[in-house]
């Protein structure tokens, strides 16, 4: 085989420019130096002037906020501090409340559980008087009356200790808004602080590069400073409700108390008048028991007395019968209608008609000594039944009203 050969491509000679194309691009290089020196010039000097301009401008808007951030402060604090004060009212107002709350609470505990079982036990009391003392006096229609005073009075102070819950539940209602209102307040202080406290040199600090609004706030300012407004308008218009609500409490109370006292010494009276009523009686009676037993022991003796001059007139009619049944034993013309005859027949018919009015007398002592002794009984029941009445009001009740104390509470 032939020897082959490797063929080389030789590159061909570079063109050769002349002198006019070299001069031509030397000027054209120089001129398109001195542009890009000039708008490399210009933008140095305009990167410098916005660079300062922005570097002011965010110097003016850093301190702008920050002057409104201590304006906002400022109004926060305002408004926080007019809410501390009007919630320092509502504090007061509610403990004073409250303070009056339990007195018509023990009130209303005395009066239900002293003043009427002592007016209900009373009466149940005097259901135990006897025979005719067991009558509707004065004394009962008093403590009728006083159960119905004590039950309107309680009834007064239930509705008056229903308006003061009410007015402290509103207090409080009003105080838990308040109280809502401080803690966002104290968020919102707790958080611009910190804002105000942040330089653009701080640390932690990041760039937001999302897709929803910066400000997503939604509340005008007039709706938060109508809030805050309504907060302390509420709070103000519940103290001024509840300030005059502690007088007419205090008017209820003493009303009830002065109602309540004066049924009370009414009721009394009613019970001293008849406890000197019933000891009146009840003496009299004791003395009338005492002239009817001497009565009946003279007529006890009386009828003792007559008794035994029956039986002495008796012994005479006994004799004269006698003597006539012995001169009926004369004999023949003897038995003759003489002088003694007719003098025994006279004594006969005069014994009789003694023995007879003595009888007649004896049988009336003896029904006058029975309905004495039957008045007797009757008084000394009677005495038994007024003793056993002035027992019931003076000791049981009167006692036990000792108890009954209305004050001011």
């Amino acid at each position: 085989m032939p020897n082959s050969r490797e063929y080389v491509m030789v590159p061909p000679p570079p063109l050769k420019f002349t002198l006019d194309e070299w001069h031509l691009n030397n000027r054209y290089r120089y001129r398109c130096s001195e542009a890009q020196q000039e708008l490399a010039d210009r933008l140095l000097a305009e990167s410098h002037r916005i660079c300062e301009t922005s570097t002011e401008r965010a110097k003016g808007n850093k301190e702008e906020t920050e002057y409104r951030l201590k304006e906002k402060l400022e109004d926060i604090e305002f408004r926080k501090g007019e809410l501390l004060r009007i919630r320092k009212e509502v504090l007061l107002e509610t403990d004073a409340l409250t303070i009056y709350k339990e007195r018509i609470m023990n009130a209303i505990a005395s009066v239900r559980r002293n003043a009427l079982v002592i007016c209900e036990k009373c009466l149940m009391f005097r259901e135990h008087r006897l025979g005719i003392d067991l009558v509707c006096d004065d004394v009962e229609r008093q403590l009728l009356k006083e159960c119905e005073v004590i039950k309107g009075v309680e009834n007064l102070l239930v509705r008056t200790l229903e308006q003061t819950q009410e007015q402290i539940r509103r207090l409080k209602a009003t105080l838990y808004y308040m109280d809502h209102d401080l803690e966002d307040k104290e968020n919102n202080l707790r958080i611009d602080r910190h804002n105000l406290t942040l330089k653009e040199t701080s640390l932690n600090l990041s760039i937001y590069h999302g897709t929803s609004r910066l400000d997503p706030s939604t509340i005008e300012l007039n709706e938060w400073e109508m809030q805050t407004n309504e907060n302390i308008v509420a709070a103000s218009k519940e103290i001024n409700s509840a300030r005059p609500m502690r007088c007419y409490i205090d008017t209820v109370i003493k009303q009830a108390v002065d109602d309540l006292n004066q049924q009370k010494d009414a009721t009394d009276h009613a019970f001293r008048q008849r406890i000197e009523d019933i000891r009146d009686a009840k003496t009299k009676l004791e003395l009338q028991h005492s002239e009817v037993m001497r009565q009946a022991n003279e007529m006890t003796q009386n009828v003792t007395r007559i008794e035994k001059a029956i039986a002495e007139k008796e012994r005479y009619l006994a004799l004269a019968h006698t003597r006539l049944g012995n001169r009926c034993q004369r004999p023949g013309l003897e038995l003759t209608r003489d002088l003694v005859e007719t003098q025994l027949v006279k004594e006969v018919y005069d014994l009789r008609e003694v023995v007879s009015k003595l009888q007649a007398t004896m049988f009336e002592a003896q029904a006058s000594l029975r309905y004495l002794l039957k008045t007797q009984v009757q008084i000394e029941e009677d005495i038994n039944i007024k003793t056993n009445t002035l027992k019931i009001d003076e000791v049981d009740c009167m006692t036990l009203r000792q108890s009954m104390d209305y004050h001011a509470y």
